[in-house]
Parts: structure tokens; sequence; C-alpha cells
């Protein structure tokens, strides 16, 4: 079951550099700052085009039924638009000062009852049941983020995520593209994974210093019963080196003396015994020549060669996680 299990983050919103005098600061604090707000703190930046915004919402064909939850909501540009079409929505805001923006803009209006904001971090969150996740994603959580709401049950119907452009075009490769990769691999497991629109930095202000994208992501129901820690461990391994063969990113260090730990384990909580001379580095060559992959790339792999040789591996008793 994928869930966020890392603390190495994508590549996000830097914070702007602090003016180094008061005429430089004057200049940043016109053209760089949030007008109602310091931004820097979180790395914001709040789509400021209404076009965009209603396109995002539109996009997730929301119900008059639907429960909605939102990720990093601002000031609620995206969230007023939720709230004309959903039954409610549940915005998750880690600064308590755009939660209480957010509560101001709503307040004394119907859609007042509607809201529910929940102040924190989004990945350590309890997160509520939901049919429909929307999100101008801050970036430094993309990748726990998407593994989160994957793993959360019962399934949604859909997320529309904004993510810097580079992000996306992983989400969304294909084998043999430049952009194909284990999170690719990881995410389309479990999910179908669609770009919606691209969106040009200057919608958002401040504006960042990266293009953005929206993708649509569909989960597969009911998911495929693949221990999302033993495929990503394969993965893991495999995309060390994209462009090397198979064979070449089993023999990195560590990778023989691991897979002989695990089988060991393996082995006892089965009540084999080891045999005699048990060889792991003879093994995983004999399974990777037996499916013919030995010289293959990563690169050009695609998700059923990944199924066929994880599942070759747990017949021998071969795990990685």
């Amino acid at each position: 079951m994928p869930r966020a299990t890392s603390n190495h983050f994508t590549r996000a919103h830097h914070p702007y550099a602090k003016p180094k005098n008061q005429k430089t600061e004057a200049l940043s604090s016109s053209n760089t700052r949030n007008p109602i707000f310091n931004t820097e703190r979180y790395g914001q930046h709040i789509l400021k085009n209404p076009s965009i915004a209603q396109d995002i919402v539109d996009k997730a064909n929301l119900r008059p039924t639907d429960k909605v939850l939102e990720v990093g909501p601002g000031t609620g540009n995206l969230t007023v638009r939720i709230l004309e079409k959903a039954k409610n929505c549940t915005a998750v805001e880690m600064d308590p000062r755009m939660a209480a923006e957010l509560t101001k803009r709503v307040q004394g209006k119907a859609e007042q009852r509607k809201l529910e904001i929940i102040i924190g971090d989004f990945v350590k969150a309890t997160l509520p049941y939901f049919d429909v996740c929307i999100s101008n994603t801050p970036y430094q959580i993309s990748s726990p983020l998407v593994f989160r709401l994957l793993s959360h049950r019962p399934l949604f119907r859909v997320a529309i995520l904004m993510f810097q452009r580079e992000f996306a075009l992983r989400l969304t490769a294909q084998p043999g593209s430049s952009s194909w990769s284990r999170l690719s691999a990881n995410v389309q497991l479990y999910a179908k994974v669609d770009h919606i629109m691209n969106v040009g930095k200057n919608n958002f202000r401040p504006p960042p210093d990266v293009e953005s994208s929206v993708v649509r992501i569909v989960p597969i129901d009911p998911p495929p019963p693949v221990r999302f820690e033993e495929f990503d461990g394969l993965t893991r391994i495999l995309f060390t080196r994209r462009n090397k063969t198979v064979h070449a990113n089993f023999q990195a260090k560590g990778v023989f003396e691991m897979l002989e730990q695990n089988y060991k384990t393996w082995c006892a909580e089965q009540e084999r015994m080891v045999e005699d001379g048990f060889n792991m580095k003879a093994k995983v060559k004999g399974i990777l020549d037996e499916l013919g992959v030995t010289e293959s790339r990563p690169a050009k792999m695609d998700l059923n060669d990944f199924l066929r040789l994880l599942s070759t591996f747990h017949d021998n008793g071969i795990h990685f996680a």
C-alpha cells in the first residue's frame, strides 16, 4: 500500500533571498511579496488568475453530494469555487494567517457552514472521508502528498492537483521517455494519471521560479494486490541508474547483502533451511537470465516488466522490504 515514507522532498519553490539594503527591500516588497502576507516562510504562491482557478475546479466535475479535500487553500481562490458546487470542503492549511484570511472570506455567508479548516501539516494530519481532492500543492510536499492520497482508504474518486511542471511530467511519463522514473512507475501502478493543463508562473503572486502543471489522478479500484513496500524496493534498485542494465543495478553496494538478509528472514518465517552454499548473486543472475531482462534498461521497461520480475523474485523467496 503506497504511503509517504520519505522526508526527501521534491525540489520546492525556494524563498527569495533577503534584501541586502533598503532600496532592494523596497523593490522586493513591491515586486515579489504577496501584498496580503509575507509568503516567504512557507514558500507560498497564491493562484491569482480567476479563470485558471475556475478551470481547475471544473476539471473535477464536482457533484452536489461530493465531500472535497483541499490542500494548501491559501486565501481561498479555489475554495470559494469548490464550495459553490460541493456538499462541503475540508481545507488543510499550514499557515494560520492564511487560515484566518480564508475564514474571514466566507464569514457570514452560506458557504461558511460547508467549510472546515484544519491548521497543520497535511502529511501528518488526520484526514476525513473525501470524494475529491483539489490542490494548488505546496511543491515541497509533492511526493508525500501523492502517496498519502493513494494510501488513503476508502479510495477517493479523483484528484486534481497542481505541481511543479517537472514533477508533473514525471508523474505522467511513459516508458522510454526521458522523464520515466521510479516515481512514474510507483504512482502509475496504483492510479491513472493524466496531464490536464500548463499554468505559467505569472498566474501566481508572487511568481515562482518554475512553471506549473495540473494533473488528474484517478486511483485504480480495486488496487492491485501488490505491497507498495515491495514494489518500491525493487524500483529503488532498478532506477539507481535508469540507463544502466538491470544486472548492473543489482551490483550496487549493499543490494545483495540486503536481499540475503531478507531471504534468511523469509526462510525462518517459512520454517525452511537456507540451502548449503546458497549464493544470492548467482540466484539473482539466474532469475534475470530466465526472464531475459539481464541486459534490459529500466528506462525502457514498463509496469508489466517490473511486476513480472517482482513476482518471479517472490516465487524464489526473494523480497525487497
